[in-house]
Protein backbone atom coordinates (compact mmCIF):
# COMPACT_ATOMS: atom_id res chain seq x y z
CA UNK A 1 0.00 0.00 0.00
CA UNK A 2 1.99 3.27 -0.93
CA UNK A 3 0.51 7.26 -1.07
CA UNK A 4 0.93 9.90 -2.85
CA UNK A 5 2.23 13.35 -1.49
CA UNK A 6 0.93 15.62 -3.70
CA UNK A 7 0.51 19.21 -1.80
CA UNK A 8 0.84 22.57 -1.43
CA UNK A 9 2.96 24.28 1.49
CA UNK A 10 0.97 25.01 4.84
CA UNK A 11 1.44 28.25 6.48
CA UNK A 12 4.56 29.51 8.34
CA UNK A 13 3.83 28.88 12.13
CA UNK A 14 1.19 26.44 11.29
CA UNK A 15 1.00 22.50 12.07
CA UNK A 16 2.37 20.46 8.98
CA UNK A 17 -0.59 18.36 7.86
CA UNK A 18 0.58 17.53 4.94
CA UNK A 19 1.03 14.00 5.90
CA UNK A 20 -2.28 13.37 7.62
CA UNK A 21 -4.73 15.32 9.30
CA UNK A 22 -8.06 13.85 11.82
CA UNK A 23 -10.76 15.92 12.80
CA UNK A 24 -11.73 15.51 16.49
CA UNK A 25 -14.49 16.94 18.58
CA UNK A 26 -14.16 20.27 16.60
CA UNK A 27 -10.72 20.34 15.97
CA UNK A 28 -8.41 19.58 13.00
CA UNK A 29 -5.05 18.21 14.32
CA UNK A 30 -2.20 16.13 12.93
CA UNK A 31 -3.28 12.63 12.82
CA UNK A 32 -0.13 11.73 14.50
CA UNK A 33 -1.98 12.90 17.56
CA UNK A 34 -5.48 11.89 17.51
CA UNK A 35 -6.79 9.37 20.00
CA UNK A 36 -9.97 7.45 21.16
CA UNK A 37 -10.15 6.20 24.65
CA UNK A 38 -8.33 2.72 25.12
CA UNK A 39 -11.96 1.78 26.93
CA UNK A 40 -13.63 2.93 23.89
CA UNK A 41 -16.09 -0.22 22.07
CA UNK A 42 -14.94 1.00 18.99
CA UNK A 43 -11.48 0.02 19.90
CA UNK A 44 -12.23 -2.82 22.46
CA UNK A 45 -15.19 -4.40 20.40
CA UNK A 46 -14.83 -3.34 16.69
CA UNK A 47 -18.06 -1.75 17.21
CA UNK A 48 -17.66 0.92 14.50
CA UNK A 49 -18.24 1.50 10.95
CA UNK A 50 -16.12 3.91 8.28
CA UNK A 51 -16.52 5.02 4.71
CA UNK A 52 -13.79 6.40 2.49
CA UNK A 53 -14.24 8.60 -0.29
CA UNK A 54 -11.40 9.58 -2.33
CA UNK A 55 -10.08 12.76 -3.70
CA UNK A 56 -8.66 13.21 -7.33
CA UNK A 57 -6.92 16.27 -8.30
CA UNK A 58 -8.40 18.31 -5.97
CA UNK A 59 -12.46 17.29 -5.81
CA UNK A 60 -14.36 14.57 -4.04
CA UNK A 61 -15.12 11.22 -6.18
CA UNK A 62 -18.73 10.74 -5.75
CA UNK A 63 -19.05 12.44 -2.67
CA UNK A 64 -22.72 11.83 -2.52
CA UNK A 65 -22.78 8.13 -2.56
CA UNK A 66 -20.30 7.16 -0.04
CA UNK A 67 -21.52 9.39 2.66
CA UNK A 68 -24.87 7.78 1.97
CA UNK A 69 -23.66 4.28 2.22
CA UNK A 70 -21.89 5.79 5.21
CA UNK A 71 -25.40 6.77 6.89
CA UNK A 72 -26.96 3.54 5.62
CA UNK A 73 -24.10 1.21 8.16
CA UNK A 74 -24.64 3.91 10.79
CA UNK A 75 -28.22 2.86 10.67
CA UNK A 76 -27.88 -0.57 10.37
CA UNK A 77 -25.60 -0.74 13.56
CA UNK A 78 -27.92 1.74 15.44
CA UNK A 79 -25.23 4.22 15.82
CA UNK A 80 -26.11 8.04 15.97
CA UNK A 81 -23.56 10.80 16.27
CA UNK A 82 -26.34 13.53 16.07
CA UNK A 83 -24.72 14.86 12.64
CA UNK A 84 -26.75 15.27 9.13
CA UNK A 85 -25.12 14.28 5.96
CA UNK A 86 -24.12 17.88 5.33
CA UNK A 87 -22.51 18.46 8.58
CA UNK A 88 -20.41 15.33 7.29
CA UNK A 89 -19.25 16.56 4.04
CA UNK A 90 -18.80 20.27 5.79
CA UNK A 91 -16.36 18.16 8.30
CA UNK A 92 -14.31 16.49 5.13
CA UNK A 93 -14.31 19.63 3.05
CA UNK A 94 -12.92 21.34 6.00
CA UNK A 95 -10.28 18.46 6.75
CA UNK A 96 -8.87 18.17 2.91
CA UNK A 97 -8.86 21.90 2.79
CA UNK A 98 -6.76 22.02 5.86
CA UNK A 99 -4.14 19.27 4.64
CA UNK A 100 -3.96 20.95 1.05
CA UNK A 101 -3.39 17.67 -0.53
CA UNK A 102 -5.00 17.35 -3.69
CA UNK A 103 -5.01 13.78 -3.79
CA UNK A 104 -5.96 11.99 -0.88
CA UNK A 105 -7.74 9.16 0.89
CA UNK A 106 -10.19 10.45 3.28
CA UNK A 107 -12.23 8.32 6.04
CA UNK A 108 -15.24 9.41 8.34
CA UNK A 109 -15.93 6.96 11.54
CA UNK A 110 -18.93 6.50 13.60
CA UNK A 111 -17.65 4.57 16.89
CA UNK A 112 -19.99 2.81 19.62
CA UNK A 113 -17.64 5.16 22.14
CA UNK A 114 -17.44 4.65 25.87
CA UNK A 115 -20.38 3.76 27.57
CA UNK A 116 -21.22 5.85 29.97
CA UNK A 117 -23.05 3.62 32.73
CA UNK A 118 -20.43 2.54 34.88
CA UNK A 119 -20.40 -1.39 35.00
CA UNK A 120 -23.04 -1.45 31.69
CA UNK A 121 -22.90 -4.22 28.94
CA UNK A 122 -25.65 -2.37 27.31
CA UNK A 123 -24.79 -0.65 23.96
CA UNK A 124 -27.52 1.71 24.32
CA UNK A 125 -25.59 3.26 27.02
CA UNK A 126 -22.72 4.42 24.93
CA UNK A 127 -22.20 7.76 23.55
CA UNK A 128 -21.27 7.41 19.91
CA UNK A 129 -18.86 9.89 18.33
CA UNK A 130 -17.69 10.67 14.77
CA UNK A 131 -14.57 11.82 13.77
CA UNK A 132 -12.65 11.47 10.09
CA UNK A 133 -9.05 11.77 9.23
CA UNK A 134 -7.23 12.53 6.02
CA UNK A 135 -4.01 11.19 4.22
CA UNK A 136 -2.03 11.24 0.86
CA UNK A 137 -3.59 8.94 -1.66
CA UNK A 138 -3.70 5.12 -0.68
CA UNK A 139 -2.96 2.33 -3.13
CA UNK A 140 -3.90 -1.06 -2.46
CA UNK A 141 -1.78 -2.64 -5.15
CA UNK A 142 1.39 -0.41 -5.86
CA UNK A 143 1.14 1.75 -9.03
CA UNK A 144 4.38 -0.12 -10.56
CA UNK A 145 2.59 -3.40 -9.81
CA UNK A 146 -0.81 -2.11 -11.01
CA UNK A 147 0.75 -0.80 -14.28
CA UNK A 148 1.97 -4.46 -15.18
CA UNK A 149 -0.89 -6.14 -13.15
CA UNK A 150 -0.45 -7.59 -10.04
CA UNK A 151 -0.93 -11.54 -8.66
CA UNK A 152 -3.14 -12.84 -6.45
CA UNK A 153 -3.60 -15.58 -3.51
CA UNK A 154 -6.54 -17.36 -2.95
CA UNK A 155 -6.53 -18.14 0.43
CA UNK A 156 -6.62 -21.58 1.44
CA UNK A 157 -6.43 -21.37 5.45
CA UNK A 158 -9.59 -19.05 6.04
CA UNK A 159 -13.09 -17.98 4.24
CA UNK A 160 -14.66 -15.20 4.31
CA UNK A 161 -16.49 -13.89 7.66
CA UNK A 162 -20.28 -15.08 7.02
CA UNK A 163 -22.45 -12.37 6.42
CA UNK A 164 -25.08 -13.76 9.03
CA UNK A 165 -22.46 -12.97 11.21
CA UNK A 166 -20.82 -9.58 10.05
CA UNK A 167 -22.73 -8.39 6.99
CA UNK A 168 -20.29 -7.33 4.29
CA UNK A 169 -22.36 -4.71 3.14
CA UNK A 170 -21.41 -2.58 5.78
CA UNK A 171 -18.32 -1.22 5.91
CA UNK A 172 -15.99 -2.81 9.20
CA UNK A 173 -12.96 -3.46 10.77
CA UNK A 174 -13.71 -6.82 11.32
CA UNK A 175 -10.41 -7.68 9.00
CA UNK A 176 -9.53 -11.15 11.30
CA UNK A 177 -9.98 -13.38 8.19
CA UNK A 178 -8.38 -10.62 5.20
CA UNK A 179 -5.33 -10.39 7.65
CA UNK A 180 -4.94 -14.37 7.86
CA UNK A 181 -4.97 -14.49 4.19
CA UNK A 182 -3.01 -11.94 3.26
CA UNK A 183 0.24 -13.45 5.59
CA UNK A 184 -0.90 -16.50 3.43
CA UNK A 185 -0.57 -14.49 0.17
CA UNK A 186 2.74 -12.61 1.41
CA UNK A 187 4.07 -16.18 1.98
CA UNK A 188 3.30 -17.72 -1.16
CA UNK A 189 4.64 -14.64 -3.35
CA UNK A 190 1.69 -13.07 -3.84
CA UNK A 191 0.74 -9.05 -4.13
CA UNK A 192 -2.77 -10.00 -2.32
CA UNK A 193 -5.59 -11.93 -1.83
CA UNK A 194 -8.73 -13.27 -2.22
CA UNK A 195 -11.41 -14.91 -0.28
CA UNK A 196 -14.02 -17.55 -0.92
CA UNK A 197 -17.15 -18.26 1.05
CA UNK A 198 -17.95 -21.50 2.82
CA UNK A 199 -19.12 -23.02 -0.29
CA UNK A 200 -16.21 -21.81 -2.31
CA UNK A 201 -17.66 -19.06 -3.84
CA UNK A 202 -15.49 -15.81 -4.50
CA UNK A 203 -16.01 -13.38 -2.20
CA UNK A 204 -14.09 -9.91 -2.11
CA UNK A 205 -10.37 -9.21 -0.82
CA UNK A 206 -9.04 -6.60 1.63
CA UNK A 207 -10.03 -3.38 0.59
CA UNK A 208 -11.42 -4.47 -3.44
CA UNK A 209 -14.08 -6.05 -5.33
CA UNK A 210 -12.90 -8.64 -8.25
CA UNK A 211 -14.62 -8.82 -11.57
CA UNK A 212 -14.23 -11.42 -14.08
CA UNK A 213 -14.53 -10.66 -17.89
CA UNK A 214 -15.59 -13.34 -20.26
CA UNK A 215 -16.78 -12.92 -23.75
CA UNK A 216 -17.41 -9.37 -23.06
CA UNK A 217 -19.38 -10.12 -19.92
CA UNK A 218 -18.40 -8.40 -16.75
CA UNK A 219 -19.71 -10.47 -13.70
CA UNK A 220 -18.93 -9.72 -10.19
CA UNK A 221 -19.89 -11.49 -6.91
CA UNK A 222 -23.20 -10.81 -5.56
CA UNK A 223 -22.89 -12.08 -1.58
CA UNK A 224 -20.41 -11.28 0.79
CA UNK A 225 -18.87 -8.34 -0.22
CA UNK A 226 -19.21 -4.82 -0.01
CA UNK A 227 -21.55 -2.83 -2.71
CA UNK A 228 -18.24 -0.59 -3.31
CA UNK A 229 -19.16 2.51 -4.88
CA UNK A 230 -16.03 1.67 -7.07
CA UNK A 231 -17.54 -1.98 -7.92
CA UNK A 232 -20.99 0.11 -8.41
CA UNK A 233 -18.89 2.79 -10.87
CA UNK A 234 -17.09 -0.30 -12.91
CA UNK A 235 -20.41 -1.89 -13.65
CA UNK A 236 -22.01 1.32 -14.83
CA UNK A 237 -18.76 1.65 -17.54
CA UNK A 238 -19.09 -1.80 -18.55
CA UNK A 239 -22.83 -1.47 -19.43
CA UNK A 240 -21.30 2.00 -20.96
CA UNK A 241 -18.88 0.17 -22.71
CA UNK A 242 -21.30 -1.91 -24.64
CA UNK A 243 -20.23 -4.99 -21.66
CA UNK A 244 -23.35 -7.72 -20.51
CA UNK A 245 -23.15 -6.83 -16.70
CA UNK A 246 -23.94 -9.54 -14.21
CA UNK A 247 -23.70 -9.34 -10.66
CA UNK A 248 -24.18 -13.01 -9.18
CA UNK A 249 -22.70 -16.63 -7.61
CA UNK A 250 -18.92 -16.36 -9.31
CA UNK A 251 -17.68 -20.00 -8.52
CA UNK A 252 -13.49 -20.02 -8.46
CA UNK A 253 -13.76 -22.29 -11.10
CA UNK A 254 -15.30 -19.87 -13.62
CA UNK A 255 -13.13 -17.10 -12.34
CA UNK A 256 -10.16 -19.38 -13.38
CA UNK A 257 -11.46 -19.52 -16.58
CA UNK A 258 -11.53 -15.88 -17.45
CA UNK A 259 -10.37 -14.28 -20.58
CA UNK A 260 -9.45 -11.05 -17.80
CA UNK A 261 -9.73 -10.21 -14.11
CA UNK A 262 -9.88 -6.52 -12.52
CA UNK A 263 -10.19 -5.48 -9.28
CA UNK A 264 -11.68 -2.38 -8.37
CA UNK A 265 -10.85 -0.37 -4.97
CA UNK A 266 -11.56 3.77 -3.97
CA UNK A 267 -7.84 3.34 -2.94
CA UNK A 268 -6.55 2.92 -7.07
CA UNK A 269 -9.18 2.81 -8.60
CA UNK A 270 -9.25 -0.21 -11.51
CA UNK A 271 -6.06 -2.86 -11.36
CA UNK A 272 -5.45 -5.53 -13.58
CA UNK A 273 -5.21 -9.06 -12.02
CA UNK A 274 -2.39 -11.24 -14.39
CA UNK A 275 -1.97 -14.18 -12.46
CA UNK A 276 -4.29 -16.06 -9.64
CA UNK A 277 -1.92 -18.63 -8.34
CA UNK A 278 -0.51 -20.63 -10.91
CA UNK A 279 -3.17 -19.66 -13.71
CA UNK A 280 -2.29 -16.40 -16.14
CA UNK A 281 -4.48 -14.33 -17.93
CA UNK A 282 -4.16 -12.19 -20.73
CA UNK A 283 -0.73 -13.86 -21.12
CA UNK A 284 0.53 -12.36 -17.78
CA UNK A 285 -0.10 -8.61 -19.39
CA UNK A 286 -3.06 -6.23 -18.75
CA UNK A 287 -6.56 -7.11 -21.40
CA UNK A 288 -7.66 -4.69 -23.52
CA UNK A 289 -11.30 -4.42 -21.65
CA UNK A 290 -9.43 -3.79 -18.30
CA UNK A 291 -7.19 -1.23 -19.46
CA UNK A 292 -10.71 0.44 -21.20
CA UNK A 293 -12.24 0.35 -18.10
CA UNK A 294 -9.06 1.71 -16.38
CA UNK A 295 -8.88 4.76 -18.41
CA UNK A 296 -12.85 5.83 -18.27
CA UNK A 297 -12.60 5.37 -14.74
CA UNK A 298 -10.44 7.86 -14.14
CA UNK A 299 -11.98 10.08 -17.09
CA UNK A 300 -14.94 9.78 -14.60
CA UNK A 301 -12.81 11.18 -11.52
CA UNK A 302 -12.19 13.99 -13.46
CA UNK A 303 -15.25 14.57 -14.81
CA UNK A 304 -18.05 18.10 -13.10
CA UNK A 305 -20.44 15.08 -13.16
CA UNK A 306 -18.92 12.67 -10.94
CA UNK A 307 -17.16 15.12 -8.51
CA UNK A 308 -17.13 17.85 -5.78
CA UNK A 309 -14.93 20.68 -6.08
CA UNK A 310 -12.85 21.19 -2.90
CA UNK A 311 -12.90 25.41 -1.96
CA UNK A 312 -8.94 25.23 -0.40
CA UNK A 313 -9.59 28.64 1.48
CA UNK A 314 -12.60 26.78 3.21
CA UNK A 315 -10.47 26.13 6.34
CA UNK A 316 -12.68 28.20 8.99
Amino acid sequence: MTTDTTHQQTERGQPDLTSGAAWMRGTIMPIGVASIPLNDWGLIHSDITYDVVPVWDGGFFRLDLYVQRFFRSMKSLRLDPGMSESDVKTVLHKLVAATALKRAYVAMVTSRGVNTVPGSRDPRDCRNHFFAWCVPYIHVIRPDIAETGASVHVARTVTRIPSSSVDARVKNYHWGDFTKGLFEAKDAGAETVLLLDQDGNVTEGPGFNVFSIKDDCLVTPDAGVLEGISRRTVLEIGAELGLVTETRTLPLEELLQSDEVLISTSGGGVSPITKIDDRLFSNGSPGELTTAIKGRYFAWASSPEHRTEIDYEFVS
